[in-house]
């Protein structure tokens, strides 16, 4: 049994009631390694230390340029031990080693990105309509953030807020779920070593109850910056609501993949299945909802079952597995009650629908790939998000009836579109109401693309020069040229 410690300014410690949090992995189902169940203590200590970095120490005086290349060799740290905090996240969440292997290599890219632009945020002087007044505009950070990540993706969803806050000059307290803490425990280190000065990055690990309140209600936190499902995004908005804090809400989807006649279709088949498959469906931005027109779609879903049908189940961690186990016993639960919900509604299960068993699957937390057909937009499996490796099949005859279910849900995350029409290219992504849309292509990320959603789907932006500005404020400055005050009684 391992044991990780939190990161509280210059301490690395164990929670002040001294209890403990098991983390299971599960492909075993069993525990490996032990995290501190930290306190409402803890959690204000992490942001009195935050606060002490912001306003007292080294980073307070640091120039954005020194900050940018803090960043630099932050990304060549992470880079290094890439291979190190991939193992982790596979005995954390049960995700494919090649895939965290491949997101690990990738995400230096978004310190490198920050980094470069910390020293570029420039304000602006304007050409005011007051005579002998100088007037300018400056942006400055806001203070102490705080993050909260779930357990399906703890480093990328940690960095897609950390990076963007710390090129600001702000300083953080992240909170990670008490089912995936291992990776971003180790990954402060990293921050440690590259030199950030103490207080500056903060790691509490323990429940939302416990930590997350005060980490959402602190009057020295000035943002917070989460993502996870909508029932904790609204607590999380309701109680940063109480001190007018900012927020930042990357909420959960029911993302539409839809498929035309003049599609690819062996393109199409492939994006369909990343769209829902790859991470075991474990993705805010899972294509979960497969649009696919009347006219192609028995032959589609053929198409869909027997590349499915071949997919391997087993250990993450071997490069021959194609589909690993869900991340927690919770969710597993959750998936297998949609799955009897989806047929109790009359949905027609193509494939899957059943654990996962078998040698390869041992016993861990497996849930084969599941298609259902027969599928109304009104079903709760094509109304709620799911979160696990279960794809709803739904047939439309026209343009208009696929943009009209693709946007008939309470969220608005992601959509695609699969089409040879230039026409459809050009037309569809305006008419589908989410914050991202894929043409020909699903499930792509970049540390320059704006990444968030519309509706039910949350608030606020990550990603791109447009996350740095969720972590700043604005300053309007007025300087009097003349030597007389005006009038006092008329507004100058």
């Amino acid at each position: 049994m391992e044991e990780f410690l939190m990161r509280i300014g210059d301490r690395w410690q164990a929670a002040t009631s001294n209890e403990w949090i098991e983390s299971e992995n599960p492909y075993t189902g069993k525990p490996w390694a032990r995290v501190p169940r930290g306190t409402s203590r803890d959690a204000e200590a992490a942001v009195l230390a935050a606060h002490e970095a912001f306003t007292e120490g080294p980073w307070s005086r640091m120039s954005p340029a020194d900050r940018g290349l803090l960043l630099y060799k932050l990304a060549d740290c992470m880079a290094a031990d890439a291979e190190h905090l991939a193992e982790l996240e596979v005995r954390d969440t049960g995700k494919l080693k090649a895939e965290m292997l491949g997101n690990l290599r990738y995400l230096p890219r978004w310190y490198q990105y920050y980094g470069g632009l910390a020293d570029k945020i420039e304000g602006s002087v304007t050409p005011i309509d007051k005579p002998g007044m100088f007037h300018y505009v400056a942006y400055e950070p806001l203070g102490v953030v705080t993050c909260i990540v779930p357990w399906n993706s703890p480093l990328l969803l940690t960095t897609m807020k950390v990076a963007a806050a710390l090129a600001a000059g702000n300083t953080v307290v992240i909170k990670p779920s008490e089912f995936a803490s291992t990776s971003v425990i180790e990954f402060a280190r990293l921050f440690e070593k590259a030199g950030f000065p103490p207080g500056v990055v903060n790691v509490v690990t323990g429940y939302g109850a416990e930590v997350g309140e005060v980490l959402t209600t602190h009057p020295l936190v000035r943002r917070v910056a989460f993502t996870g499902g909508d029932v904790g995004g609204k607590a999380v908005a309701t109680a940063a609501a109480k001190t007018f804090k900012r927020i930042s809400l990357e909420l959960g989807g029911k993302s539409p993949n839809i498929v035309f006649a003049d599609a690819n279709l062996d393109a199409a088949v492939k994006g369909v299945i990343s769209g829902v498959f790859a991470a075991t469906g474990q993705t805010c931005m899972a294509g979960s909802r497969l649009l696919v027109h009347s006219s192609i779609h028995d032959r589609f879903v053929d198409k869909l079952v027997a590349f499915v049908s071949a997919a391997k189940l087993g250990d993450p961690s071997r490069p021959e597995t194609n589909m690993g186990p869900v991340s927690t016993r919770p969710q597993l639960e959750r998936v297998m009650k949609y799955i009897e919900i989806a047929r109790s509604e009359g949905a027609k299960c193509a494939t899957g629908g059943r654990r996962g068993s078998g040698e390869a699957c041992g016993d861990g937390w497996f849930v084969e790939p599941t298609i259902f057909t027969g599928v109304k937009n009104s079903m709760r499996i094509a109304r709620e998000e799911i979160f696990g490796p279960v794809l709803t099949v739904i047939p439309f005859d026209s343009d208009d009836e696929a943009v009209e279910i693709a946007n008939d849900t309470p969220y608005g995350l992601a959509a695609a579109i699969w089409t040879t029409s230039l026409e459809r290219v050009v037309k569809m992504p305006k008419r589908l109401h989410s914050g991202t849309v894929w043409v020909n292509a699903y499930r792509v990320v970049s540390y320059l693309a704006p990444f968030g959603g519309v509706k039910g789907s949350g608030i606020g932006r990550e990603n791109g020069i447009e996350a740095i500005k969720e972590y700043l404020e604005t300053k309007s400055v007025f300087i009097n040229g003349n030597p007389d005050v005006p009038n006092p009684f008329v507004m100058g």
